[in-house]
């Protein structure tokens, strides 16, 4: 034994005397020597990565795109840094771009220039819908098309179905509308389709929609517990589905949408949906509803995905062009929190940056 570490010792300690005297340096010596040290595996990278419990992978990523029609270049989207409405023709390059990084999905919504009441040419085989599938397929193959079910980007109010006599949205003729949505995404091409109405019965709907008409292997990404959130609001600029303009119809979603205050309802509504036969289950938005997500995770064996929606994409590129935070770090650090609560998919407008980032 070396002096050094034997004038650590208390000569009693090697010594003892007394078994009273040796539980009295048991313990002197656990609190000298403190056996567990948490920061022993943060000592290097090296350490680090081999003991790291998630991380963000492109194969995690799904690109939301806008797609709008009778444009002929791209729509920068001011509350959205870095973010278009591709046109028609545009959605051929971008979806070759995505391809390329490895991105593996991408998810559809359509900015109509032919709205209605009803919302009908997301149900036309002709319509924005149809088209920016079949274009978006062709161009990437390999590339999974998830067709987002709505009929807010396509009705002349906003709301995502029509309006009944109590100026609510019709719950059972929705979904008899979005059952035709599905088939019409289904027969254009879409890999998957995704219903974010949050009316009930949707997902039971869109499954017999799709299975009597041969469409039996097309999965479904319910929005299971989607909220009804101010962090929205650029997208609301995006897909052209922004409330308020029409004083005949409620100027929020809150009928239809989750309550922010109630985590019980909204496993509840999401546990809904897996038994009506939804294959994949989605929280929306993503950073405030983490508790959701990992709530989510202990309930079921579906696999999970969170959207990080507008809003929240928004706040970090805008901070960090105003200085204030590192766009990529805040970024990944974002995403890893839901990869930490569970998701096993992430719907983010930085897939693009994050899949470069990566590949670096």
């Amino acid at each position: 034994m070396t002096d050094k570490l034997k004038s650590l010792i208390p000569d009693t300690l090697t010594e003892p005397k007394s078994h009273a005297e040796m539980m009295k340096h048991k313990r002197l010596t656990e609190n000298a020597f403190p056996h567990v040290r948490m920061r022993r595996l943060r000592q290097n990278s090296a350490l680090r990565d081999m003991v790291r419990e998630n991380q963000v992978q492109v194969s995690d990523l799904i690109y939301p795109l806008f797609v709008e029609e009778n444009i002929d270049t791209p729509v920068a989207i001011k509350t959205m840094p870095g973010v278009v409405r591709e046109t028609e023709k545009t959605i051929i390059d971008k979806m070759k771009e995505v391809a390329d990084l490895g991105i593996p999905s991408v998810m559809m919504f359509g900015v109509s220039h032919n709205k209605d009441h009803h919302g009908s040419d997301s149900m036309d085989p002709n319509g924005l819908m149809a088209r920016m599938i079949s274009s978006a397929k062709k161009a990437a193959p390999n590339v999974a098309i998830t067709a987002d079910l709505c009929f807010c980007e396509y009705t002349d109010h906003g709301h995502c179905g029509p309006i009944n006599e109590r100026r609510d949205v019709d719950n059972d003729k929705t979904i008899e509308n979005i059952a035709m949505q599905a088939v019409i995404a289904a027969e254009a091409g879409a890999d998957m389709v995704a219903p974010s109405g949050m009316m009930d019965g949707q997902v039971a709907a869109i499954r017999h929609a799709l299975d009597v008409t041969g469409f039996t292997h097309v999965p479904i990404m319910a929005y299971a517990a989607k909220f009804a959130s101010v962090f929205y609001g650029p997208f609301r600029d995006a897909a052209g589905c922004s409330l308020g303009h029409n004083p005949n119809v409620p100027t929020d979603r809150k009928t239809y949408q989750l309550d922010p205050a109630n985590a019980r309802e909204a496993l509840r509504d999401a546990l809904l949906d897996e038994q009506e036969g939804a294959d994949i289950l989605m929280v929306k938005p993503g950073m405030p509803y983490l508790d959701i997500l990992a709530k989510l995770r202990e309930k079921t064996d579906l696999p999970l995905a969170a959207y990080q929606i507008s809003g929240e994409y928004a706040m970090i590129r805008l901070a960090a062009e105003a200085g204030a935070l590192d766009y990529q770090s805040a970024m990944m650090e974002s995403l890893l929190a839901f990869k930490r609560a569970g998701a096993d998919m992430i719907l983010t407008y930085s897939a693009c940056d994050v899949a470069k980032w990566l590949q670096k």
